[in-house]
């Protein structure tokens, strides 16, 4: 599976580098701050107390259409999940559980900007696609003053996503390795850089065995902030 993420990246990479190229566009390095959760309730609903800080990484591919339109390919390696917490940490008795699996993510973004000006403000939407690649589940706290710790390799089924409501692998306790969903975003950008925010709506179910057109829980949510650098 490493083996063909490293692939994927080297052909998107390429891809990106030619368009580039040929539309004379840019390319955008970017990080920065996710604030991830996990929908609770039917109707998509979350607890902002479980919401776990992580982060991202990737690369943008900004294709200028017009002087106002562009298109954004994507690459970034993304941390999603979700936490629990009972009682005060370092107290005799608390609880904290915390989800990250990490995705390498694939979003294509439409992105309409102001079309003049030294500083240009942009909104945008589109579709994304990911595939968890690692994680981590972790359990920590304490009983009546006597700590305890637990932690553990996030186990993915390899279901294949064209496959729709069959899924390969799937059982309890293990988490679909396909995501997709809706990015929507905002920022500004200068001659060399760029502040964004972005909102990532999941569509798809963590749990496999599950189907995600049953209704709006236990689908991810992640908002993130991020600063980006033209190439």
């Amino acid at each position: 599976m490493k083996q063909k993420a490293v692939a994927l990246c080297i052909v998107l990479l390429s891809f990106f580098a030619s368009a580039v190229q040929a539309q004379k566009s840019t390319a955008i390095l970017k990080g920065g701050l996710n604030l991830a959760n996990v929908s609770i309730t039917d109707d998509g609903g979350i607890d902002d107390a479980k919401t776990l800080a992580s982060f991202q990484v990737g690369i943008i591919g900004d294709l200028n259409i017009t002087s106002f339109f562009a298109i954004q390919p994507g690459l970034v390696f993304t941390g999603k999940g979700t936490k629990a917490q009972s009682g005060t940490e370092g107290s005799a008795s608390w609880y904290k559980a915390t989800s990250n699996p990490w995705y390498l993510e694939v979003p294509v973004n439409f992105v309409f900007k102001t079309p003049t000006g030294p500083v240009k403000f942009f909104a945008g939407a589109g579709p994304y696609i990911a595939m968890g690649i690692a994680g981590k589940n972790k359990v920590e706290g304490a009983i009546l003053g006597t700590g305890f710790s637990s932690e553990n390799n996030i186990e993915f089924s390899n279901d294949d996503p064209s496959t729709l409501n069959e899924e390969e692998g799937a059982g309890f306790g293990v988490m679909k390795r396909f995501d997709y969903g809706l990015n929507g975003l905002l920022g500004i950008e200068t001659s060399s850089i760029i502040i964004s925010a972005n909102y990532g709506l999941g569509l798809a179910k963590l749990q496999s065995g599950s189907n995600a057109g049953e209704d709006n829980n236990n689908k991810h949510r992640v908002i993130s902030f991020t600063l980006g650098v033209k190439l």
